[in-house]
């Protein structure tokens, strides 16, 4: 496994996006213009959601805009529709490498099939696979321990918790979503064997509208709730927006954000002071990495998995609602890379 290299922090570039639509019904944005001229050239083909879900795509969209303004790159951004076929995805990615965009870049682990098959058929072409593994030689496998995050997130509830009742929304009933819950779940128990935990996920299957569905993350956030629970960590990317507005306007409840710093996130920062935290990959680290790999030529391959010790997950700090735990949070981060605790990824 190749090491994984210093986490910087990622510089948000401004730039003025044309938005359009294509034939198929997915959005899309363009900057600049194909040419021949030896340009990077990086192609994004977001997950459901897409820019602007507050949460694990616009991490990506970080990367992408810091490869811009540092690398000079051209780039094309795809978006996924909720429910879409495999061989939709296959027909996205495709069409940027045809294109000429290299590297590809797939947001999320629902692409993998189509990543398996079509970075075959791409040979000189580097894709990237955001939150999943491929066996395919061109290909950057870019994970996160994402249990590792929402295990301090755990820690953090059950200190601030009245008592010791706490939620989790995820998105899907899907393994990856899991790991956050397991992770989540084991931070609270661990740091208050009296606490319980209610899990409760938006969708099943391939129903992925849980990721994309606001109203349905503010009735599920609503319900907790109305069960007096006060702390709900929700991993369920544009979904997350609801959860928070619930919580939010029931005074004495915190909420948890995920993939991104919520709190200062421009749709979402008038809940700040009701946003205890955000369990945060690094995804922009990840993307960034990858483009400037390809710049220089040595385009990077394999897994390349962002732990807790390298800063790939983290907890926020915005509004220093965490000063007051801030040390048992930092001993519990230790004993995890020390390997003192390990962290389950299912439930």
């Amino acid at each position: 496994m190749r090491q994984v290299s210093k986490i910087a922090v990622a510089s948000i570039a401004a730039a003025a996006m044309a938005f359009t639509a294509t034939a198929c019904g997915e959005s899309s944005t363009e900057g600049g213009s194909s040419d021949d001229s030896g340009k990077l050239k990086i192609g994004m083909a977001y997950d459901v959601g897409g820019r602007g879900d507050n949460s694990f795509n616009d991490s990506a969209a970080r990367g992408l805009d810091k490869a811009k303004a540092e690398l000079g790159a051209e780039t094309k951004e795809l978006t996924a529709r909720t429910s879409e076929t495999p061989a939709d995805r296959e027909t996205r990615l495709a069409s940027l490498a045809k294109d000429g965009y290299n590297p590809v870049l797939a947001v999320g682990f629902l692409y993998k099939s189509a990543v398996d098959k079509i970075a075959k058929e791409y040979p000189d072409t580097t894709f990237g696979l955001v939150d999943s593994v491929s066996d395919a030689k061109n290909v950057d496998s870019i994970v996160f321990t994402e249990e590792q995050g929402s295990y301090l997130a755990g820690v953090a509830a059950a200190l601030k918790s009245k008592d010791g009742k706490i939620g989790f929304i995820g998105g899907v009933d899907l393994p990856l979503i899991k790991k956050f819950a397991a992770g989540f779940e084991q931070g609270v128990l661990e740091t208050n064997p009296k606490a319980t935990v209610q899990i409760q996920y938006l969708s099943t299957g391939t129903d992925t509208s849980g990721f994309t569905s606001p109203d349905k993350g503010k009735a599920a956030a609503q319900g907790m709730l109305d069960k007096n629970i006060d702390v709900i960590y929700t991993a369920a990317g544009g979904s997350g927006a609801g959860a928070i507005a619930a919580v939010a306007a029931k005074p004495g409840t915190w909420g948890i954000g995920v993939d991104s710093d919520q709190a200062k996130d421009p749709a979402l920062s008038k809940y700040a002071s009701s946003i205890l935290t955000s369990v945060v990959k690094n995804v922009d680290t990840g993307v960034f990495e990858l483009a400037k790999s390809v710049k220089d030529g040595k385009p990077l391959t394999g897994v390349h998995t962002y732990s807790l010790a390298e800063n790939g997950v983290s907890l926020t700090t915005t509004g220093d609602h965490l000063k007051d735990i801030q040390p048992k949070l930092d001993e519990a981060k230790k004993k995890i890379i020390d390997g003192q605790i390990k962290v389950k990824t299912t439930t």
